[in-house]
C-alpha cells in the first residue's frame, strides 16, 4: 500500500538565473525538493553526505534537464558545515534560496566529535551555521530561507491518544553551552529530536527579526508526517510490526516538499518572514520560542559555537 498522494497544488513559478541550496539532497523529500526547483529553471546546489550516490540518484531523478551540483559535506559536524558554507559561498555570491532540509532522529544518546548531542547538532546547528555563514550571500539575493520543522515541537508524545500535548521544552541554564543540550540525565530520543527542532525555529525567529531589513525571509515548516527513511526511527517499538500500515497512511515526499517548496517560492509569500507553517497554515509554537531573552541567548551560543 502506498503512502497517500498529494492533493497540494505546488507553484510553478520561474527560477532562471537563480541559485538555491538544499540540504538533506540524498533523502526522499531532498530530491523532490532538487528536481523541482531545477525544473523551475534554478541551478541547485544540492548538499549530501555521499556526495557519489546523491549524484547518481539525481541524475535517475532530474536527468539531463536540470542544472545542479553536488557538495559533500557531513553536517553533524562543525567543520562539515563551515566547509560547505565556504565552498558554496565561493562559488555562489548570491544565494536565492536555502532549504535547510536536513534532518535525523537516534535511537540513542550519543555525541558528535564536536562534543554535543546528535539531534542538536543535524537538527539544529546545521541549519543555524549554513543561514548565519552564508548571510552575506542570502543579502545579496534578497533570499529566502526555510527551516523543514516538526510539529513534534507542540507535543512530544509519540502516541496521541490520550492525555494533554507535551511540547518541548528549553532550559535556557543549558543555552550558555550547546553541549550542555540534551543531557544523558532523563534523555529520551524523540523529545531530544523535538528539543532540537524547537532550537530551529526559536532561532529562526530571530534570525527573521535580523534579516528582514536586508529583504531575506526566514520561514519555517512541518510539512506533515512524510514517509521518509527518518520515520523508521520515530516508530515506538511496540508498533514496528504495523510500519507497512503506518507508512501507508503518510504523506509521499512529494507532498511534503510541496509545503517546503511553496515557502520558497510562492511569490504570494513574497517579504513574508518569522513565520511557523504546519503545511500550509501558520502554527503557534512554544512560548520559551517567542522569549526574546532565550532567542538572544541561543543566538550569541550559536554564533560562537561556529567562531570556534
Amino acid at each position: 500500500m502506498n503512502a497517500r498522494r498529494s492533493h497540494v497544488a505546488r507553484p510553478v513559478v520561474d527560477l532562471a538565473g537563480r541559485v538555491a541550496v538544499v540540504t538533506g539532497a540524498g533523502g526522499g523529500m531532498g530530491r523532490v525538493l532538487v528536481e523541482d526547483l531545477t525544473r523551475a529553471g534554478a541551478h541547485v546546489v544540492a548538499v549530501a553526505r555521499d556526495a557519489p550516490r546523491t549524484e547518481r540518484l539525481l541524475r535517475e531523478t532530474v536527468g539531463d534537464h536540470g542544472r545542479f551540483e553536488v557538495v559533500e559535506a557531513d553536517l553533524s559536524l562543525r567543520h562539515g558545515v563551515v566547509d560547505a558554507a565556504t565552498a558554496i559561498g565561493r562559488r555562489h555570491p548570491h544565494v536565492h534560496v536555502l532549504v535547510n532540509n536536513a534532518g535525523a532522529h537516534f535511537p540513542d544518546r550519543g555525541l558528535t566529535p564536536d562534543g554535543v548531542e546528535r539531534h542538536v547538532a543535524v537538527d539544529y546547528l546545521a541549519a543555524f551555521g549554513l543561514t548565519h555563514l552564508l548571510r552575506e550571500n542570502l543579502v545579496a539575493a534578497r533570499g529566502r530561507v526555510v527551516h523543514v520543522a516538526s510539529d513534534s515541537l507542540n507535543d512530544t508524545r509519540q502516541v496521541k491518544l490520550l492525555g494533554r500535548a507535551r511540547p518541548a521544552d528549553l532550559d535556557p541554564a543549558q543555552l550558555d553551552d550547546l553541549t550542555r543540550v540534551n543531557p544523558a540525565d532523563g534523555f529520551v530520543a524523540f523529545e531530544a529530536y523535538a528539543r532540537a527542532k524547537l532550537l530551529t525555529v526559536t532561532s529562526g525567529y530571530h534570525l527573521a527579526r535580523l534579516l528582514r531589513p536586508h529583504g531575506v525571509t526566514v520561514n519555517s515548516v512541518h510539512p506533515g508526517i512524510v514517509a521518509t527513511g527518518i520515520v523508521d526511527d520515530l516508530v515506538p517499538a511496540a508498533l514496528r510490526p504495523l510500519g507497512w500500515l503506518i507508512r501507508s497512511g503518510m504523506r509521499t515526499p512529494r507532498d511534503g516538499a510541496s509545503a517546503a517548496l511553496r515557502l520558497a517560492t510562492d511569490p504570494a509569500l513574497a517579504g513574508v518572514t518569522g513565520r511557523y507553517y504546519r503545511r500550509e497554515v501558520v502554527a503557534t509554537t512554544p512560548a520559551v520560542s517567542h522569549d526574546p531573552a532565550v532567542q538572544q541567548r541561543l543566538h550569541e551560543v550559536s554564533v560562537r559555537w561556529f567562531a570556534g
